[in-house]
């Protein structure tokens, strides 16, 4: 009795199914295997991969994103998906799953420091702060231009922020969660027509930084973190 009433208790978990992304990496860490591809190999250009692989360049894009994030490929414009090294399929897709259950603490992390961050710079920019920033604006501006997505210049401008902000406390937090904002720039910058968006943010920071508006920087860098945290990786859909 004791083990049937034990056996009616038991409930199983519900089967995730995976997501495309998740299938597609997976057929891409199985080419790279049966080619024997090695660090420094080129992956197929991004429109031969995805006519191979039967979906559109933006969905092929996410498990690009995420295998960049993950350290196995660097992608640069111009040059394609570069192999970086091969691990193996169940490791990468372990790391992609602690990887995204990390992401909501690094959005809520940069949310708290780099609002302050932006007020404080309006408070304390100077001339030479302005200048670093216009400067990021402009490497971004330039980036996306020719086609890139613009994040050494997204990396340059939250790094101006910080600088102007003055704080060296906040200045070393910053430093201790720079590798793990780097996934979330990768990602965010990643997403269709996200590198426009998230320049003509800064835009708005820098304006508000400029007429010293302590409260309108803050707001605004508050939607930037809100705007590019909405990334793939954290959705449901396939």
């Amino acid at each position: 009795m004791v083990v049937a009433e034990a056996k009616k208790a038991r409930t199983f978990a519900k089967v995730q199914r995976p997501r495309l992304y998740e299938q597609l990496m997976q057929q891409i860490l199985a080419f790279v295997e049966e080619e024997q591809l090695g660090p420094g190999d080129h992956l197929p250009a991004e429109r031969e991969l995805a006519e191979q692989l039967g979906v559109s360049r933006a969905t092929l894009a996410q498990a690009l994103v995420a295998l960049e994030v993950l350290g196995v490929i660097d992608v640069q414009h111009g040059t394609g998906a570069v192999l970086v090294h091969r691990p193996s399929v169940a490791t990468v897709l372990r790391e992609l799953r602690e990887h995204k259950n990390r992401l909501p603490e690094i959005v809520e992390a940069r949310s708290t420091l780099e609002v302050k961050l932006a007020a404080l710079a309006a408070e304390r920019r100077t001339d030479a702060d302005l200048r670093k920033i216009d400067q990021a604006l402009e490497v971004m501006d330039s980036e996306i231009s020719d086609g890139g997505r613009g994040a050494r210049g997204d990396e340059l401008f939250h790094e101006a922020i910080t600088a102007a902000a003055n704080s060296s406390v906040l200045e070393k937090l910053m430093a201790f969660i720079a590798e793990m904002v780097l996934e979330t720039r990768l990602e965010s910058l990643g997403q269709p027509g996200r590198p426009e968006r998230s320049l003509e943010s800064h835009r708005k920071i820098a304006d508000a930084i400029r007429r010293q508006d302590a409260q309108g920087a803050a707001k605004a860098m508050g939607e930037h973190i809100d705007m590019v945290s909405d990334v793939a990786l954290l959705k449901e859909g396939r």
